[in-house]
């Protein structure tokens, strides 16, 4: 992995001689993308080659049809080392800007060279790259008997009533239905510098860590969930069970802005200016308005019993 999530332009990519190839957006790293990534690192292995991610930044859609914006399952920093735990040998993110969109997919793997041996080349059968989506599986299965190099084509995960896709996990989290993502192999994700709030919980007694985000992720529906850390910093260790507030705070505001706030069971200490990662792993309620504060904290001690129950604490 490159020691910076900084997309590189294709002029700039490193020597990696040959290797088998897929390319991709890849956000989540969910089951349909990780069959894709282990049929790469299957066929280098039977090529004697190493294995490449091409990891487009940003999502193609976003150059295509300008003025739109992705919500990310995960940023970038966080999808290039979950894709290389699925055994690629390389993950490396790859800057699609109007230059790139206008090569063919016969140009693309062109300029791929000379840091890139074209060996084989992954695709899902529903997939296509290049202008005018022209790469499709049976024109580069043509073009690799012409260049001589092999293609693969996967076919697409199911699971339950339809294929898992990007679009189907953001749906899932979107709609608070935290465990289908799981079952899609997405444990919903959101990471955020800790910021100064108003202080409201401490007072309550449930101090929380207001995270700003630095890109616009997949915001689960409004409630409350039980998570664990991936990391906030030298104070709190990866795994640290946690309460994860999305909403208003409707007892106290009416059409206030949506935060994200995180409680960390057992911890008292100070967060601030701290990167903060936290994957959700279960739903335990809806946001709902109490009759005073009291009510409040009623409510707040229930779920933390109930996240504890949820994360094995108790």
């Amino acid at each position: 992995m490159t020691d910076e999530a900084r997309p590189l332009g294709i002029a700039e990519l490193p020597s990696i001689g040959p290797a088998v190839v897929t390319l991709g957006v890849f956000d989540g790293v969910h089951l349909g993308h990780r069959a894709i990534l282990e049929a790469t690192r299957s066929l280098a292995a039977e090529l004697g080659s190493s294995s490449l991610a091409l990891v487009f930044n940003p999502p193609p859609d976003e150059v295509l049809r300008p003025g739109t914006i992705v919500p990310r399952l995960a940023p970038l920093r966080v999808n290039l080392p979950r894709i290389e735990a699925t055994g690629v040998d390389r993950a490396l993110p790859i800057r699609f800007d109007d230059a790139l969109r206008e090569l063919a997919a016969e140009e693309f793997l062109d300029a791929l060279s000379p840091a890139v041996e074209v060996a084989g080349l992954v695709m899902s059968s529903r997939s296509a790259f290049g202008r005018d989506r022209g790469g499709t599986p049976p024109r580069m299965q043509d073009l690799g008997a012409e260049r001589g190099f092999l293609v693969r084509v996967v076919e697409p995960i199911e699971v339950g009533d339809g294929i898992v896709s990007s679009t189907r996990v953001r749906e899932a989290i979107a709609g608070g239905d935290v465990e289908g993502a799981h079952a899609l192999g997405v444990a919903p994700y959101l990471e955020g510098i800790v910021v100064t709030g108003d202080r409201r919980g401490r007072e309550l007694g449930f101090p929380t860590a207001n995270l700003r985000f630095d890109y616009l992720p997949v915001m689960p529906s409004l409630g409350i969930y039980a998570g664990r850390m991936t990391e906030a910093g030298p104070s709190v260790a990866a795994g640290h069970p946690a309460l994860i507030s999305i909403g208003t705070r409707p007892t106290f505001h009416d059409g206030a802005e949506v935060l994200a706030e995180v409680h960390l069971l057992d911890f008292d200490g100070d967060l601030y200016g701290v990167l903060l990662g936290v994957e959700l792993g279960a739903r335990l309620r809806d946001e709902r308005r109490f009759e005073d504060v009291d009510a409040l904290v009623a409510q707040m001690e229930q779920d933390a019993e109930m996240g504890r129950a949820v994360l094995g604490m108790s």
